[in-house]
């Protein structure tokens, strides 16, 4: 399956290019190197890609912006591939339609294991979704979560935000993408009725909560779910 995936990175920097080129292809993926904004979306037109790496410091665009445009008219899989590690870097490119951020410099195993987390979930079935992990599984089309094989009971709004997360096991989302979600775009941007919940969750699903092994928190930017074992086995 992997030789069916086209890889598009837009990414000035040329000794990168060619690091990133040398792992992709070697796990048989065929990549484009765009050196400027303008190309990367030239040739995401053209090329249609299965996903995009796209470095924010480009030379004549800046990252976001391409960011923006690329999102006007498609849904392809990007992974912002950047040097910048301010937390508000992070959460402008997720709420901007980034589906993951990596920051350089990244490993291998690192890059390969984003690149397959958005694949999987760009092209995941919607009809018998199941998330499982360790002893937790949620059945979206049974609205059942079970964890060591007991049913565990959530209200409502807990039930949204648990499976709001498993929807996108192995990805982060931030504080605002969640709030928008679930209580709609003009919530408050304090986020505390989000952490109530969110501890409330914990305590139904953790066995520490202190050390969560399914829900963590990417502090200052949001949330992340541990990936779908189930979908990995697929």
């Amino acid at each position: 399956m992997n030789n069916e995936i086209n890889v598009l990175m837009i990414e000035d920097d040329k000794n990168i290019c060619s690091y990133v080129t040398t792992i992709l292809s070697a796990n048989s993926y065929n990549v484009t190197a765009a050196l400027s904004g303008r190309e990367g979306l030239s040739l995401a037109a053209s090329l249609c890609p299965d996903v995009i790496l796209l470095d924010l410091g480009l030379p004549d665009i800046d990252g976001y912006e391409v960011l923006k445009q690329l999102r006007i008219w498609n849904h392809i899989p990007i992974i912002v591939v950047s040097a910048r590690v301010l937390e508000t870097d992070k959460v402008t490119a997720l709420d901007m339609g980034a589906d993951d951020y990596v920051t350089k410099p990244f490993s291998n195993a690192e890059l390969m294991a984003r690149i397959r987390t958005s694949l999987r979930h760009c092209r995941g079935n919607p009809q018998n979704r199941i998330y499982k992990s360790l002893d937790l599984e949620i059945n979206f089309e049974k609205r059942l979560i079970t964890l060591s094989n007991q049913q565990i009971h959530l209200t409502q709004v807990e039930y949204q935000l648990l499976t709001l997360l498993a929807e996108h096991a192995g990805r982060v989302l931030t504080y605002h993408s969640i709030m928008s979600a679930i209580w709609g775009p003009y919530i408050d941007d304090n986020n505390q009725i989000l952490r109530v919940n969110m501890a409330n969750v914990r305590r139904k699903i953790e066995k520490n909560p202190a050390q969560p092994q399914y829900v963590f928190t990417e502090i200052g930017i949001g949330y992340r779910m541990r990936e779908n074992e189930y979908e990995s086995n697929l």
